[in-house]
């Protein structure tokens, strides 16, 4: 997950999204629900270790999904499948009069295979890589199944509920990807992240990431001096790309992030190679700073095949490695107020977030309402060994969510639906 805050736009919410959730609040069921969460809390901060401590790298997350698979199953989600990537989901039917809303969070992290993830607790804290980023998520998900079983609340509209692949670094968003790319029956979605109750991520920041390498004959730096040189081609195309403007609204970067080659100090190299992350609030001005980028790119292989004057010694091949589409949507949307409109009925004031790459850029992507939630707790330390979950107080986060679900997809013989249905 990446966040980059640059703003607090604000929500305006309709009496009909406010009175739904004051009526839903006061539901003895509801209630029932709030009071299960908090008493789940130790039980649930169990099930996140158990879950981090299996190893799921990106591309790697099978034997956490089967777990996470099991659970659900011996939770009662029905038709519960894994899918060709690897995602995990099933169904708990509502009605069948409402809309299909899409509760998940990630399996994968972004350690690799042979990272220690074994808990170790110091004072309230958990410790272990992963813990937050997505175990949070994942036991979010769990323990709003136990509530919603535990008080009996039947929705009106199905919820379809999982776990996804891919969402970190190079996964490129795969898992949620596919599921998008295999189903045209979805209304909304939320996605569980590490995070306080009060903070609603809505807009998605965009991304491409693209592999470059220069290719050359390569040779002796004295007896071959004057043969074109990847790594003088490299310094080049770096030297374009960081004289780049770009727009600070919508905010845009760059960066060169990687850089390797050669073989000595005294060999004209035959590779260079750099990776490269562009990013953007804007798809537009996303897709017009990659169209500048990979233009300097060329410009510098023929640069430095003109100063030596040697026609295509210096050959660039370009492999795009990351593509996360930006998507935005209005502050005033259902599921941004419904987001809202929960915190505030438990006393929260609702904070919008700047723009997020999460699971929910493709469905906002797609125009399809999606917000990325917090499921409570307190965290720090994210994607790095020392990564800790604080679960004090951690049953607000997922209070504060399944008042989200319940308003959306609504309560069974109590209110409708605030989600829009497709059908």
């Amino acid at each position: 997950m990446m966040t980059e805050s640059f703003g607090t736009p604000k929500t305006a919410l309709s009496e009909e999204i406010v009175q739904a959730f004051d009526v839903l609040k006061k539901q003895d069921s509801v209630r029932h629900a709030f009071d299960f969460l908090e008493a789940d809390n130790d039980r649930t901060t169990e099930e996140q270790i158990e879950l981090t401590e299996v190893e799921a790298p990106t591309f790697e997350e099978t034997e956490k999904g089967k777990l996470f698979a099991r659970k659900l199953i011996e939770l009662g989600i029905e038709d519960v499948q894994t899918d060709k990537v690897g995602n995990v989901f099933g169904i708990r039917r509502g009605s069948g009069n409402g809309p299909k809303l899409v509760i998940c969070a990630h399996l994968d992290t972004v350690f690799p295979r042979g990272t220690d993830v074994k808990a170790r607790r110091e004072g309230t804290r958990v410790y272990a890589p992963g813990i937050s980023d997505d175990g949070r998520g994942l036991a979010s998900v769990l323990t709003i199944v136990r509530a919603l079983n535990e008080a009996n609340l039947h929705t009106v509209g199905d919820l379809v509920i999982g776990a996804t692949v891919g969402e970190e670094g190079l996964g490129d968003l795969i898992g949620v990807k596919t599921l998008f790319a295999n189903r045209s029956d979805i209304d909304g979605f939320i996605s569980i992240e590490p995070g306080p109750p009060d903070r609603i991520t809505y807009l998605g920041a965009g991304s491409k990431r693209y592999k470059v390498t220069f290719e050359g004959p390569g040779g002796h730096s004295f007896g071959n001096f004057g043969t074109p040189s990847p790594i003088h081609a490299l310094g080049r195309a770096i030297s374009k790309i960081a004289d780049l403007d770009v727009p600070l609204h919508p905010k845009t970067t760059f960066n060169v992030g990687l850089i390797n080659g050669g073989t000595s100090v005294n060999t004209i190299a035959e590779t260079a190679e750099t990776v490269i992350d562009m990013r953007s609030t804007s798809q537009a001005e996303l897709e017009k700073l990659e169209t500048k980028v990979l233009g300097l790119i060329r410009e510098a292989a023929e640069a430095e095949n003109r100063r030596w004057k040697k026609a295509d010694a210096i050959t660039v091949r370009l492999e795009r490695v990351g593509d996360r589409p930006a998507g935005s949507q209005s502050p005033d949307s259902e599921i941004v107020q419904s987001a809202a409109a929960a915190g505030l009925a438990m006393g929260f004031r609702p904070i919008l977030e700047g723009a997020s790459s999460t699971d929910s850029n493709i469905p906002i992507h797609l125009g399809i309402p999606a917000v990325t939630l917090g499921g409570g707790g307190e965290f720090g330390g994210a994607h790095t060994l020392n990564e800790y979950y604080d679960p004090t107080n951690a049953h607000l986060g997922v209070q504060k969510i399944l008042l989200t679900i319940l308003g959306l997809v609504g309560l069974a013989d109590t209110t409708s639906p605030l989600l829009p249905s497709i059908k």
